[in-house]
């Protein structure tokens, strides 16, 4: 074999081995935490395509009893993973995966139309600080905990769905605690780990520029997505971009 051809042949083992070691670097494992209001089924699209691209995907089914009990049930899924983890959360999720994210399994974070909470805040106060949509947030008889009116479901919280499946999403909420939605954080993971952050800028749950503000913030790679609060159901390919790209850097 003459020079020219070895240093073929090098190249092409060279450019190989570097294209496998990328290819090794992804974070292969990605659990998702859904939001307050809602449950993880309308995580299914978006599931299925990251699925079908590679990925391990799982869903924290949380209670939302209290903070401490929603990270409690994100770290069990947690213990299940086979290396390294991509935590993604929804709304409510943010303030979940900011104290679970601490834990070693973490490689990085994804907030998905999110809070994304510093020491000290709670939802509540992240809430407040911006005015956001007209959410007809309702109580229930017990006092303890918070619902969304059905009937208002639609327009607040996934406008850009097919109406069946706004209504199926509004039967199928998961009841919040109040306890949930006061409760502070105490250490903060986007501090130390990698984190990106989707604005879904047409939301009236959160303010979108608040959620711009928090990313800014914390330094978070943003994609900016026109869709409702919903997006992880209404734009499943959009947020599966996102979270593959994450994966893929926080491998890095």
């Amino acid at each position: 074999m003459n020079k020219r051809l070895l240093f073929t042949a090098a190249l092409a083992f060279a450019t190989t081995a570097i294209a496998f070691a990328a290819e090794a670097a992804a974070v292969k494992n990605i659990v998702i935490v859904h939001g307050a209001l809602a449950d993880g089924s309308g995580w299914r699209k978006a599931t299925d395509i990251l699925e079908k691209r590679g990925f391990n995907v799982t869903i924290v089914q949380q209670p939302i009893t209290s903070l401490d009990d929603d990270v409690a049930a994100t770290k069990r899924v947690l213990d299940l993973q086979d290396g390294p983890v991509l935590l993604v959360g929804h709304s409510y999720g943010g303030m979940v995966i900011t104290e679970a994210g601490n834990d070693p399994a973490v490689a990085g974070l994804v907030y998905v139309a999110a809070f994304q909470p510093d020491k000290g805040e709670s939802l509540l106060s992240l809430a407040s600080s911006k005015p956001a949509g007209s959410m007809d947030i309702k109580e229930t008889k017990d006092g303890k905990y918070l619902y969304l009116d059905p009937g208002a479901f639609a327009a607040d919280f996934a406008a850009d769905l097919p109406q069946a499946e706004a209504d199926f999403m509004a039967k199928s909420q998961v009841f919040a605690a109040k306890q949930a939605f006061s409760a502070k954080i105490t250490q903060p993971a986007w501090r130390t780990k990698k984190s990106w952050s989707i604005v879904a800028t047409e939301d009236r749950s959160i303010n979108p520029e608040l959620e711009r503000d928090m990313a800014k913030r914390a330094g978070s790679d943003v994609t900016e997505i026109k869709a409702s609060h919903a997006v992880f159901a209404s734009q499943p390919e959009k947020v599966a971009d996102a979270i593959e790209t994450a994966a893929r850097k926080a491998g890095e």
